[in-house]
Order: C-alpha cells, then sequence, then structure tokens
C-alpha cells in the first residue's frame, strides 16, 4: 500500500505519475478529492493523455474505467489520447481505448488530422491495421492541408503502410478516381 503523505494532488503529479506509468500512484491520486483528472496542464496534457502517448496500458486502462475520465478530452492543438497513442505506434493502448464507447476513432485535431492519419504519418501499420476495424474511420478524409493517409505515408516512404492502405477498398477506389 502506498502512503498519501506527501503526495499532492495536483493535475502536474497526477500526469507525472501517468507519464512515468506509476499505476499505485496514479490510484491513490484519482481517490483525492481535489484531484481533477481532465484538468489540462500548462501545456495542454491530461493523465489519460500522458500515459497513451507513453505507452502505459495499465495505467490507461486505470484512468479510463473511471466514469470521471473523459476518454476523448483533447488538448488545447485537438489531439486526443487516440491520436496521440496512434502517432506514437502504441497498439495496445489504441486497442484499449477504442474499447470505449466515447472514444470518437475518426475525430480530427485542430490541423484537420485523424488517428489514422496520425499513424500513417508516422509509419505505424500495426496502428493503421486496427484503426481499419472500426467502421467510423474514413480514410480519405483529408486534412487541412488537403492530404489523405495514403499521402502522408507515401510521402515520407512508409512502405508497408503505403500497401495496407493501399489494399482497403475504399483508399483503392479513390486512388483510382483521383
Amino acid at each position: 500500500m502506498i502512503s498519501t503523505k506527501g503526495i499532492v494532488g495536483s493535475v502536474l503529479h497526477f500526469i507525472l505519475a501517468a507519464d512515468q506509468g506509476h499505476e499505485d500512484v496514479v490510484k491513490v491520486l484519482l481517490e483525492q478529492a481535489e484531484v481533477l483528472p481532465n484538468k489540462l496542464n500548462f501545456y495542454g496534457t491530461t493523465p489519460l493523455l500522458a500515459a497513451a502517448c507513453c505507452g502505459h496500458e495499465v495505467v490507461v486502462k486505470i484512468l479510463v474505467e473511471r466514469e470521471e475520465v473523459i476518454p476523448n478530452k483533447p488538448n488545447q492543438s485537438g489531439v486526443t489520447p487516440l491520436m496521440a497513442a496512434a502517432e506514437e505506434g502504441r497498439e495496445g493502448v489504441v486497442k484499449i481505448l477504442l474499447e470505449n464507447e466515447e472514444v470518437n476513432p475518426d475525430k480530427s485535431d485542430h490541423d484537420g488530422k485523424k488517428p489514422l492519419s496520425h499513424a500513417a504519418e508516422q509509419g505505424y501499420a500495426g496502428v493503421v491495421k486496427i484503426l481499419f476495424e472500426c467502421e467510423e474511420v474514413n480514410p480519405n478524409k483529408s486534412n487541412h492541408d488537403g492530404r489523405i493517409p495514403l499521402t502522408l505515408a507515401t510521402l515520407l516512404g512508409h512502405q508497408s503502410v503505403i500497401a495496407l492502405l493501399r489494399s482497403h477498398k475504399a483508399v483503392a477506389q479513390s486512388a483510382e478516381e483521383g
């Protein structure tokens, strides 16, 4: 059992614990009334976003199982925990987040990029494959620069992602039309 003595219930401490994957500290902080698990820090990060970005699956699971945690809460740039996990190639975290009904797998950030675009641009074929399992995901939706996930993967030479995207029926039809 962890002592709560000396643990300050600020958003900074909560985010640090989540960012470092300290499951027991996260659990203790969640029990403190003054801790607000959806509050953004100065940089626009929530504990869930920090844990998702760093790939701490157990911490993500602890947080999304709590009613008070908003799993689709974006940061100041509109990036959600799912987008952050997709951009970092965190397949396990992506799967955990997609199990939650509140998570929108086709939500855009402020640049118009969706989780699929984030994963494709970084070359994470495993995440692309997971996202394709969601009916809501539109592989032909462009960001604010007019680039679809296939274009982003092509620009950066991510061959496995390109092959995966081109094999998807909707993307292949779009490419033939364009």
